[in-house]
Parts: structure tokens; sequence; C-alpha cells
């Protein structure tokens, strides 16, 4: 099997000459091995690349369409030795007519032909004068020059023995209104490959990636699509040799466009992971399926070796993260999402508070605000937000400064009820000795908080505003009948590593007081502040020295929960992604508490409070996560 499902695909531009088929065919074996020594499974050439795509009526001579299957076979022959399966198109006669078809060679064998299903006949071009359409087509086999009968159809799905299974479909395909790739990918092709031969005229790059982007997207399916390089004519138009390889709605991997040297494009592809994407995409499954296709046995590919590096990946670090170009965008989003839900809560209530308590910390700033957002949205004044610092036996003066600060800041009506002598009047009744520094020390003052919340949400018509974050609730790091209740839980599908993202964002567009006080927030470390600070005022209490890195928590979870990946591969992958950050031991260690947290702790999450789902991944039990309280982790851990 493909190292953990990955499978690299390569997107070739070769530098060939119009016609010269001989010379093209040295240029195309070169790349293919080149190709294979980068441990490729899969290689794209552009479309018509033994012949140049801008031969015209050239198509039409019987010495070309020879040498082209001259060509053929001495690419199949020379390339024999390589397990990796190659794609491009040729010209081909079919009863007296001429085709445009996309040849899949692999073990010097022709496995399949695809003839493209729709032929552009505008501006620059007019493939109908050579070539005539798929539909046309009423064989489903041909006797092809030195390779014997091959299938020949646009059903042909392509499949190894271990998970690669991928489609074709050519240029102007991509094009139509309803391509070929949507059906193939319903009949099961994780991957299309598309050669091209796409001109280049101002701004029709970007239009090109974000068509790939979206196909891909759409399909659930990776796309490689690579176009005709500068060896073409320009007589009146420009070829530019652009490749894309897109993953799910992603571009991964892009060539650099004009260039006037071959190049080869690569992209380490997790097929196993678009596979779990599709079981849990009810509109993927929801399509009913075409009636009839036709499978295509590849020889297995080799797989990627254990110890590979899968430098092609692109895997994201931080993965809930937005890329850079949208950060400002998605956190409005985000933002927006969840003022809008909270304020619907208010309406649908008649809630005329909001009570919610501050640490100064990441969680209880964010929601925080969210709260002054919605009381926005409802044209009421912040004051209408209580917010409350109920200090404990840990509190440091840091992180209430912070609250305090805060508060004032955005306009909330503040006060301070301390909870130290609550707890120990509660430890006399339990008959609990304080100096024992137990789960209950910890837990009698989460309680006491929740308490003190809910009643002033009584006393105030108001609703207490939940904190805890998506990896609090995924890790179970809340106290049950504490932290863990409110009555609208604003945070609860945003992980910890977004609120960071989130807070900066309001800091970058807030006066400089606030600014200041949101920067020191994201930069304290996340504490629940529940054990007696140390001797010069701050906390020793460190939940990532107990939990391990929220980053790779995050990663596993999304990883996980996501695309169901095995604990092998959450290893792997963590590595590839977090090995100049984490030693193996912290990346070992903190996928076992991950794992054994995540199953031990679904009763909480059985029965957390409403909140609004802000990203594709949340944990609520109505709807995106049902799982017993009693599953067993065995499989996993």
């Amino acid at each position: 099997m493909a190292t953990y499902g990955y499978y690299r695909l390569v997107a070739a531009v070769p530098r060939i000459r119009v016609a010269d088929v001989p010379g093209n065919v040295d240029v195309l074996v070169n790349a293919a091995h080149d190709a294979a020594d980068l441990g490729a499974h899969a290689v794209l050439f552009p479309e018509m690349s033994f012949t140049g795509y801008s031969c015209g009526d050239l198509f039409f001579q019987p010495t070309l369409q020879r040498a082209v299957f001259s060509g053929l076979k001495t690419f199949a022959e020379s390339t024999a030795g390589l397990s990796c399966v190659f794609i491009t198109t040729i010209p081909l006669v079919v009863q007296d007519g001429l085709y445009n078809v996309a040849v899949v060679v692999q073990g010097g064998q022709v496995l399949g032909l695809v003839p493209k299903s729709v032929l552009p006949n505008y501006r620059e071009f007019y493939e109908r004068r050579q070539f005539r359409p798929a539909s046309d087509l009423r064989v489903s086999e041909v006797e092809l020059p030195g390779f014997g009968s091959v299938p020949i159809g646009t059903d042909l799905l392509f499949r190894d023995g271990e998970g690669l299974v991928f489609g074709v479909e050519v240029c102007e395909d991509l094009w139509s209104v309803i391509p070929p790739s949507s059906r193939l990918a319903l009949l099961g092709a994780r991957v299309i490959f598309n050669p091209c031969a796409s001109t280049e005229l101002a701004g029709k790059a970007h239009y090109r990636r974000r068509l790939v982007a979206q196909q891909s997207g759409s399909c659930l399916c990776a796309y490689v699509l690579v176009s005709a390089g500068v060896g073409e004519s320009t007589q009146d138009v420009v070829y530019s040799g652009h490749a894309l390889i897109a993953d799910n709605g992603r571009i991964v991997a892009e060539s650099e466009r004009f260039s006037r040297n071959a190049t080869l494009t690569c992209a380490d592809i997790d097929v196993e992971r678009l596979s779990a994407a599709r079981m849990s995409e009810s509109s993927y499954n929801e399509v009913r399926l075409p009636q009839e296709w036709r499978s295509v046995r590849m020889i297995d590919l080799a797989p990627l070796p254990e110890e590979c590096d899968l430098r092609f990946a692109r895997l994201q670090k931080r993965p809930f993260l937005p890329p850079p170009a949208q950060v400002e965008e998605r956190c409005e989003d985000i933002l927006n999402i969840q003022a809008t839900g909270l304020a619907g809560r208010m309406e649908h209530t008649g809630a005329q508070s909001l009570v919610i308590g501050v640490s100064g910390g990441l969680d209880s700033s964010l929601a925080l605000l969210v709260c002054a957002r919605a009381c926005g949205l409802l044209g009421m004044a912040p004051s209408c937000i209580r917010a409350v610092t109920m200090p404990g036996f840990g509190t440091t003066g840091r992180t209430h400064d912070n609250a305090v600060r805060m508060a004032q800041l955005v306009g909330a009506s503040l006060s301070e009820i301390d909870i130290r002598e609550a707890c120990m009047k509660e430890f006399e009744h339990l008959g609990f000795d304080p100096s024992q520094r137990t789960t209950t020390y910890e837990n009698v003052q989460a309680r006491e908080r929740t308490q003190v919340l809910m009643n002033l949400a009584n006393m105030h018509r108001g609703l207490v505003v939940g904190t805890g974050d998506l990896s609090e609730i995924a890790l179970g790091w809340s106290t049950y009948n504490g932290d863990h209740m409110s009555m609208y839980a604003v945070n609860c599908s945003v992980p910890k590593t977004l609120i960071r993202c989130l807070i900066a964002h309001v800091g970058r567009s807030s006066s400089p007081e606030l600014a200041a006080v949101l920067q020191d927030i994201i930069d304290t470390p996340v504490s629940p502040e529940l054990l007696p600070p140390s001797d010069d005022g701050t906390t020793e209490q460190k939940t990532e020295d107990t939990l391990g890195p929220y980053d790779l928590h995050d990663f596993f979870l999304y990883h996980f929960v996501k695309y169901g990946a095995s604990p092998q591969k959450l290893l792997a992958l963590a590595k590839l992604a977090w090995s100049r950050d984490y030693d193996e031991d912290v990346i070992h260690r903190t996928l076992g508490v991950f794992l054994h947290r995540f199953f031990a702790q679904q009763y909480k999450r059985s029965c957390i409070p409403d909140g609004p789902k802000v990203g594709t991944i949340s944990l609520s039990p109505r709807g995106d996560w049902r799982m017993p309280s009693d599953a067993s982790s065995h499989v996993w851990c």
C-alpha cells in the first residue's frame, strides 16, 4: 500500500518541438525517468505531447500519424521498467474519423484510451476542423498497432490494487457545463488527470486556478492539469506550460509559467483521506451513479517507502487556521457567525443581559469580544454584558488585571466576586483537606464559579455565555457541570489554535489600549489557574505541560475526526508537520493523551450546551459527532 494512502503525482511540462515526434519522444522519455527518480506514481504530460498541440492540419497527414504510433511504441518500451503510469493525448484515427485521445501507458503497454468529449471551436481554437468528439465514437475497443486491442471510451476508470482510482478528461472537457470528471468522480475516481493545451491570455491563469480548485472540491478528488508549454507554435497564440495540482478544493502545487526549461511539478496526495471525506459527505453520496462504466486494471504501483519524507505533501501545520491571504475575511466570518448565533439566542429567550466569567485567558477573552459584537447586532449597549471576575486560589495578577482592563475597554459592566471563602466553606462541608491539591480542590472552584454565573443570570434575566473551546471539548478538559456547562457556548467549534488568530485579528482593528491587552492575553501561557501560583506570583499550572501542545492536539483532532486517520498515520503526519518544533517523544506522548482522553471524555460531549458551528468540524452530539459515551479505545490506543 502507498504510505498511509499517499500517492505522488507529477505534472510534467516538457520542452517539445511542433511535429518533431522522434525528438519529442526522447524528451518525454527523459522526463518520465526523472519523474520516476522522484518516486512518482503517476505522471501527466500536456495534450498532444508527442506531436505538439499546434500542428493544425498536419494532424491529417498519415506520415505524422504513423510517426505517433512509432513514437508511442518507443516511449512504452523505454518506460516499461518503470511502475508509474503516464498520461498524454495522441491523434487517433477510428473508423475514418480523427479523435483527440488520451493515452494511458504503463509497463510497456497502453492500458486504455479516452477520447476528448468537448471540442473547442471559437476564437483561437478550431479543433472541430481536425477532430471529432467522443460522442461520435461507435466502438468500445480499437486495434492499436503494436499494442493489440485496447479499450476506448469516456467510461474508463483506471485502478491499481492498492487504492488509486483515476479517470481522465481532456482540456476543454473541464470547461463544459457538466464535465466528464463529475461523472468519473461519482464512479469512484479519486484523482482526475487532464492533459491540456490551454492558451495564455491576460487573467486566464487566475480563472484556470479557480476552475481546477473548484472542480476538485466539488468532486472531492485530486485534480491534475498540465497545459502545453512554450515549445508550441507562437504563430497566433502563446502557451505557458501551466501545471496545477489541486486537492479537494485547494491548489497544493503549481508550476512557474512561461518557463523555457522542462518542469516537473509534484504533490503527495492522500487518496485515503479523499475516500474518508466522501463517506462522510452526504451531498456526494446523494447523487445517482451513472449506469455503466469499465474498470481498467493497472500494475500495482510501487509504494512510497515507510521512511519517505512525503516532501511534496504540502501538509498544513495548523489546519484550522485560514490561509494567510484570507485571514481577515475568514476571521470576520467566524466572529459574525458566533455573534449572530448568540444574538439569535438572546432574541428567542428575551434575554436582557449576558453573563460571562472573565479570567484574562484566551477563551473568555474571545467570548467577551463575541458578546460585545452580539450586543452591537441587537442595538444593545455593551453595558448589558455582565462580566464577572472570580479570583480563586490560583488567580495571578497578570490574568486578573487583563480581565478587568479588557472588560472596561469593551464597555461591559464589571463586578468581582472572590470565590475563595465559599470554596473553603464547601471544603468544610465535604470534610476535605484543602492542603490536598487533588481534582476535588480544583473542581470545587470551577463549579462554584458556574453556580455564581447561573445565579447572576437569574437575577438579571440573562444568559450565561460559555467560554470552552473545541480543543477542550475534544479532550474533556473541563469540569463536569462546572465550566462544562452554560446557556450558550459561543466557542464550542473554535479550536485553541484558531482562538489566538481571532483575538489577534480583533486587536489589529482595536484601540492601542485594547490591542495591547489582547496581545498580552495571547502571550499568556494557557492555564486553568486552579492551583496556587509560585512565590513570585506567576502560575505554575500550565495546561500544555500536562496535556501536551495544543498545536499537536488540534492537528490530531482535525485529521482524526474529519478524515478518520489511524493512530499510525496521525503519528507519521505529525512528525512530517512538526518535527522541527517538537521531538518525537513529545509527539508520540501527546498523541497517546489525545486518543485516551478523546474516548474517555465522550460522556461530557454527550450533554454539552448549544453553540454555533463555525467550521467543518464540530463535536456537537446533536449532529456532527455521534459516539457512545462508553465506546472502547482499544483498537486505537
